[in-house]
C-alpha cells in the first residue's frame, strides 16, 4: 500500500507543479512538493535519512539543472531565481523524485546499470514532457535531450561513481545506500 500510496503522491505533486508553472501557477509546484514529502517522511519508518536525501536531491537537482539551461538545453519558465539558475519548482521536482527512491523505486537499489538506462530514458522523457505541457518557454532539441540524458553523469558529485564503475543516472540511490549507509529493508 506504500508503494501506492508513493506512486500517487509522486505523480501528482509532478503534475501540479509542471501544471502550475505552465499555467502561471509557478508556486503550486512549491506547495504540491513539500506536501508530498511529508507524507512520505510520515510514512517512512526513518524519517532523517529519507530528509537528508530530500535536500541533497535539492542541492544536485539545482546544480544540474541550472548547467542545462546555461548551456541552453532548454528553458524553463523561472521563478524565484534569475535565468540561468534553476527555478524554484523544478528543484522540487528532484526534491519530489527523491520521494520514490526507497519505496516505488526501491527495485533499482544496487542495479546502477539499468538505473542508468532508466534515467537516460526517463529523465529526457519528463523534461520534454514538461515542456510540452507548457512548462517551458521552448522545448529541448534532440541535442538538447541528449545532453539532460548524459549530464548527470558529468558533475563533479558523480565523478567517484564513474571511477568506481558505477555510473547510472540516479545519483541519489547510490548517495542513500553508500552515504548514509541507510538499506530501509530488503530489495524487492
Amino acid at each position: 500500500m506504500r508503494k501506492i500510496i508513493n506512486f500517487i503522491a509522486f505523480q501528482s505533486a509532478w503534475f501540479a507543479a509542471v501544471l502550475g508553472a505552465a499555467n502561471g501557477m509557478l508556486w503550486l509546484g512549491v506547495v504540491a512538493v513539500p506536501l508530498a514529502l511529508g507524507l512520505h517522511l510520515a510514512l517512512s519508518p526513518d524519517w532523517r535519512p529519507e530528509l537528508l536525501l530530500a535536500f541533497c536531491a535539492a542541492g544536485m537537482g539545482f546544480a544540474t539543472d541550472t548547467l542545462l539551461i546555461a548551456s541552453g538545453s532548454f528553458s524553463p519558465i523561472p521563478y524565484v531565481f534569475p535565468v540561468p539558475f534553476s527555478s524554484l519548482w523544478m528543484v522540487m521536482l528532484w526534491v519530489n523524485l527523491a520521494t520514490t527512491m526507497n519505496v516505488s523505486m526501491a527495485w533499482l537499489r544496487g542495479r546502477y546499470a539499468l538505473g542508468a538506462v532508466f534515467g537516460a530514458i526517463g529523465g529526457p522523457l519528463a523534461y520534454y514532457s514538461g515542456a510540452k505541457l507548457g512548462a517551458m518557454t521552448r522545448l529541448p532539441e534532440p541535442g538538447g535531450l541528449l545532453w539532460i540524458a548524459v549530464s548527470p553523469g558529468l558533475l563533479p558529485c558523480r565523478c567517484s561513481m564513474v571511477r568506481q564503475g558505477r555510473l547510472m543516472n540516479d545519483f541519489m540511490v547510490w548517495i542513500h545506500s553508500n552515504v548514509l549507509q541507510v538499506h530501509p529493508g530488503p530489495l524487492p
